[in-house]
């Protein structure tokens, strides 16, 4: 291992470097901001640190990063163009990230949706039991702070801004997370958080959000519905997507998915096999748009690598459509879900509930049979934050590859993941390992152990398992 053991156990410095190819075009200065140009140099290639010194600090806690008065730093960095070959690779050892930078020679948008009000439907139900010791029915999953110091949804709830204010986020969960819900994210107005009488599954979810949002703003209302639990590591592009993805809704009264560019071939995710593109000039990669052929969820490995050869992306779990359209397109495709939906647009919650049958997601009642569907795609350093060992890719890491939230300590030891509450953790001398600390618990396994917890969680008595210390507020 590089560096010595006082190197390793402060670990809290990263560089992210790009390499900045001659023929750069560089963007417009932002609002507030400056354009850096290295030409200005006489220099035919320049390398561009950006420094970030990181400390996790307490949980709770937003991590602090120094020399920036902007919290997204990557929205300031150049943008290189893109080629056949894209120059503007990069890995990043703060957040453990791959891709290519995205280009800013994107097809236009549709000038009449500049000032477009889109709205936004986040999904915040379900415990998250493979984040156990931390995600317990008093403690759930979208109120854990498992990749900043902020909880899940704060941080969904942050990147959508400024394009989409707190007023048009309708977020659904269930009733017995409901308050600390609207108590993790107050200035989302009370009356946006749709508290779900029983568990309904996300396509009944997405049903009623889409309902809500064309009494309140009109039918023909774009929105982007999503996860709380997705990392996105430029929020800015992921912004730019979405109000491209409007644009292309809006024009064609299609629902639009935005992929993702894989960084690697991961059996772990779904993939979206893409077909003919909407205009033949302008392809994915520079801001076009292209018909899906199909879904593959979670392939094996050598599966996934054909589909990348083949040009697919991954499926983030995001899409963008306007409520008519989505509402349209669930009565057509989703029965499961389509004979209360009159019940539903009279305002008769229960009524609509009633006549709900099996409980459907999105992917199998909506997207995997509405007859056209849409993708816009881009690189925005992407991740599900579904196990523990996806924090390893969506949080800083030091430069041996460990990360924490909380005060750690690590000496002679490797792609570690530690979670520390209420005390100080010291790791020496080992690798891959999954250490939770809660008053009154200590957790320890292995990352590879952590990526299925059931066998442990069907073991342990249940009042261990459902609360496993003194709960703090989340």
């Amino acid at each position: 291992m590089a560096g010595t053991a006082q190197d390793r156990a402060s670990a809290k410095r990263a560089t992210v470097k790009i390499r900045i190819p001659e023929d750069t075009q560089w963007p417009r200065p932002r609002e507030g901001g400056r354009s850096h140009s290295p030409q200005q140099s006489g220099k035919e290639e320049s390398t561009h640190p950006l420094k970030v010194a990181y400390d996790s600090g307490p949980v709770g806690e937003e991590p602090r990063i120094a020399n920036t008065g902007h919290r997204d730093i990557f929205d300031r960095m150049p943008i290189p163009s893109s080629g056949p070959t894209p120059p503007g690779s990069f890995t990043s050892t703060s957040s453990g990230a791959a891709g290519t930078l995205p280009t800013p020679e994107l097809a236009p948008v549709d000038e009449q949706l500049t000032d477009l009000a889109i709205w936004a439907v986040i999904f915040a139900g379900g415990i998250g039991s493979r984040f156990w010791p931390l995600s317990t029915p008093t403690r759930p999953k979208p109120l854990l702070a498992l990749v900043t110091g902020r909880t899940l949804l704060e941080d969904t709830v942050g990147r959508l801004q400024p394009m989409i204010p707190p007023e048009r986020v309708i977020v659904v969960t269930s009733a017995d997370i409901a308050p600390a819900i609207r108590t993790a994210i107050h200035d989302v107005p009370d009356a946006n958080v749709l508290v779900e009488p029983r568990p309904l599954g996300t396509a009944a979810a997405l049903a009623w959000a889409a309902q809500e949002i064309s009494r309140r703003a009109g039918p023909n209302t774009a929105f982007v519905a999503l996860h709380c639990d997705l990392a996105i590591g430029f929020p800015g592009v992921f912004r730019e997507m979405i109000h491209r993805a409007a644009a292309v809704a809006h024009r064609e009264r299609a629902i639009v998915t935005i992929g993702v560019t894989p960084t690697r071939a991961d059996p772990q995710f779904g993939y979206l096999r893409t077909g003919a593109l909407l205009d033949s000039d302008t392809p994915l990669n520079r801001g076009g748009s292209a018909i899906v052929d199909g879904f593959e969820e979670k392939p094996s490995e050598e599966r996934a690598a054909e589909l990348i050869a083949q040009d697919a992306r991954w499926h983030s779990g995001a899409f963008v459509a306007d409520a008519q359209t989505v509402l349209l397109q669930l009565a057509h495709c989703t029965p499961e879900i389509a004979s209360g939906l009159d019940q539903l647009a009279q305002g008769d919650i229960d009524g609509w509930v009633a006549r709900l049958g099996d409980s459907i997601s999105i992917e199998r009642g909506l997207l995997e049979r509405v007859e056209r569907l849409l993708v816009v795609s881009g690189d925005v350093a992407w991740d599900d934050i579904g196990t523990w060992a996806s924090l390893r890719r969506a949080r800083d890491l030091d430069d041996d590859g460990n990360g924490a939230l909380g005060r750690v300590s690590f000496v002679d030891s490797e792609n570690n993941i530690v979670h520390a509450e209420g005390g100080t953790v010291v790791l020496y001398g080992v690798e891959r390992l999954l250490v939770v600390t809660l008053p009154g618990l200590t957790f320890v396994t292995t990352l590879d152990r952590a990526n299925d917890l059931k066998p442990l969680l069907d073991a342990l008595p249940r009042n261990l398992r459902m609360n496993p210390g003194p709960v703090r507020p989340a």
